[in-house]
């Protein structure tokens, strides 16, 4: 190793080997301004000559010093493993409030834009699909109706009844104190015609249906099969959403009714046994407090929340990307998103119709 006039001369090898004994001398040799390295009798360099090139070059980075008289292969190993000219990653400032309240808005614009486009296509399709059945899967409606509607009867079967059971266990003591054990009746046709049937079975249907239309759809998405719909000249809403849709507008007011026979059956049962009711009384008390607004209501509800479900489900199938942790992602929000939307739709309706 020699200095001069601003030049570093190095000669033999740059290695692990004597880098060490370089670093040393070059100490020595107290070098304040450096423009040039010198690399005319390097016979060899590994990554370690490499690692003490970049470190002259940076520690003398003001003079901006250059290598010279360099051979071809040593220039290929400075280019491979040299990390001066790799540019260093800006410090990630995070976002101020104000910078994320303005993305919020604009994912919740975008996406509600989203929403919408799908729902006006959906529900053109449903009309157009209903005159002609070009485009759509034969026997699909009644393979979706069985899906949807008749394999949840056992599990909307079991909550309706333990909700009306619970109900009227929870409200039977209060009425007794009273004398008022008749009502009990009142309270439990009311209560699961007006909310609990339409509520419970929507959000069992957003967890059953709604997450196996939002995991059906973001598979074929993924795979890419939506894509070969398309090529094949298939509309994906006609061919893969309307049969769905059609299932679920039909099957989800049956089991609304079935829910609140159900949960009236929860209550009939306690009325007559621990309130010592007859069972004529109890029916007779059921059909009288009951009103034609409040089974209207109770299907504009169903039929509402049916439509939330499907059409959360497609929006979240629809845009579904990265893999199978994609179809996890799109499953998840799709359920919690719908059975949110059916809670505040039944807080608007119920405000609407009372």
């Amino acid at each position: 190793m020699e200095y001069k006039n601003k030049i570093l001369f190095l000669e033999n090898e740059l290695t692990k080997f004597t880098v060490p004994n370089l670093q040393e001398k070059f100490t020595k040799l107290k070098v304040s301004e450096l423009e040039f390295l010198d690399l005319s009798n390097i016979s060899s360099i590994d990554s370690a000559g490499v690692a003490f090139l970049d470190a002259l070059r940076l520690k003398f980075e003001k003079f901006s010093p250059q290598i010279v008289n360099v051979s071809k292969e040593i220039e290929v190993s400075i280019l491979t493993f040299s990390s001066v000219k790799i540019k260093q990653s800006e410090l990630y400032e995070p976002p101020r409030f104000l910078e994320k309240l303005g993305g919020w808005l604009i994912q919740f614009l975008n996406d509600f834009k989203q929403f919408f486009l799908i729902t006006a296509d959906t529900f053109y399709w449903a009309i157009v699909g209903i005159f002609s059945k070009k485009g759509q899967r034969k026997g699909e409606f009644i393979s979706q109706s069985i899906l949807i509607g008749v394999n949840a009867l056992p599990i909307i079967a079991l909550v309706s009844f333990l909700i009306g059971f619970i109900l009227a266990l929870q409200s039977a003591e209060q009425l007794r104190q009273v004398g008022a054990n008749i009502f009990v009746a009142d309270l439990i046709a009311i209560a699961m015609t007006r909310e609990m049937a339409p509520i419970m079975t929507a959000i069992i249907l957003a967890g059953r249906s709604g997450s196996a239309i939002a995991s059906e759809i973001a598979t074929m998405k993924i795979s890419e099969e939506i894509d070969a719909l398309k090529t094949m000249a298939l509309n994906p809403i006609k061919y893969v959403v309307l049969p769905k849709l059609y299932a679920i507008t039909l099957c989800t007011p049956l089991l609304n009714i079935f829910s609140i026979v159900v949960g009236i059956s929860g209550g009939f049962l306690i009325g007559i046994t621990y309130l010592k009711l007859s069972p004529t009384a109890f029916i007779n008390e059921v059909a009288n407090i009951i009103a034609i607004r409040d089974i209207v209501t109770s299907l504009i509800k169903s039929f509402v929340f049916a439509w939330l479900i499907l059409l959360v489900g497609i929006f979240f199938g629809f845009r579904a990307k990265g893999g199978a942790e994609g179809v996890g992602k799109a499953t998840t929000s799709a359920v919690v998103a719908s059975i949110f939307m059916v809670i505040v739709a039944d807080s608007i309706l119920g405000l609407i119709f009372y």
